[in-house]
């Protein structure tokens, strides 16, 4: 069996009796790097002489057969550094040639970076998409791809490039978009800032450490927002502004896409 489970993002506290249980038990230990798992091990007090191996982003397909063989006959266990394995971290090859050569699969609930920074976020979680890493090139024409969707959007981003993001993010999705940052969660300096984009962007210029969450509110659906926005097009239309560039004003404070504004506000005018 293939056992996918959760490790703390921080707090040791977090770690449940069934990951212990499973780290001491299993027949072979998988982990992204296996000087944070004998980390763990021993803050948890849990020993074991089975071997480990390293599946990491580089190593993953080269040790997979090995692990699939083995997950026939016995159980192996897959852990990350922190949070759910295959959710933005080392696994999912794994999972899924488990699952097509018929080997059982199991996991071991438990913190999740992503799941956390949005139920503390504030912003709607009926509905959400995980996007995982922003690409380092291209943010703006990724975040365009993004205008339109209007379910919470949840990132990861390294600390070194949050304000960036943030600018670029408000430059697309609107500067007063709603959203979230959590740092360090469930660790000793957490912090969780809510915000438009823009003050967002303001309140992370400086240095910036720890692990980062961004939660982003989806864009208006309907006629959310769509009146005020098309009120604001018109008035800048009737202060000499041509329509396209009063759209693309708008749009950017509102975060509502450009080309729907110019839809709408043309049609209004007829």
């Amino acid at each position: 069996m293939l056992i996918l489970a959760a490790t703390p993002i921080g707090n040791l506290g977090d770690a449940t009796p069934r990951l212990a249980e499973a780290l001491a038990s299993a027949d072979l230990l998988v982990a992204e790097d296996t000087r944070v798992l004998r980390k763990l091990m021993g803050a948890l007090g849990v020993t074991s002489d089975a071997p480990v191996r390293s599946a990491n982003e580089h190593t993953e397909g080269a040790v997979a057969e090995e692990i699939w063989t083995l997950a026939t006959t016995g159980d192996v266990l897959v852990v990350s550094d922190a949070g759910m394995p295959a959710i933005s971290d080392p696994g999912f090859v794994l999972a899924r040639g488990a699952r097509e050569r018929g080997i059982p699969i199991s996991v071991i609930p438990g913190p999740s970076a992503g799941l956390s920074a949005l139920a503390v976020s504030g912003l709607p979680t009926d509905r959400f998409i995980h996007e995982g890493f922003v690409p380092k090139k291209g943010r703006v024409g990724y975040f365009e791809t993004l205008q339109s969707e209007p379910r919470t959007l949840i990132f990861f981003e390294s600390p070194h490039r949050l304000h960036d993001m943030l600018l670029d993010a408000a430059s697309v999705l609107g500067n007063n978009r709603e959203a979230c940052v959590a740092r360090e969660i469930t660790k000793m300096f957490e912090e969780i800032a809510r915000g438009t984009l823009a003050e967002l962007a303001e309140h992370f210029s400086g240095t910036v450490k720890g692990e980062i969450v961004v939660v982003v509110a989806g864009a208006p659906t309907g006629a959310t927002g769509l009146p005020e926005a098309l009120a604001g097009v018109k008035q800048l239309v009737d202060s000499g502004m041509r329509r396209a560039e009063a759209c693309q004003v708008v749009a950017k404070e509102t975060g509502i896409p450009k080309s729907t504004l110019y839809k709408e506000s043309v049609g209004d005018s007829a």
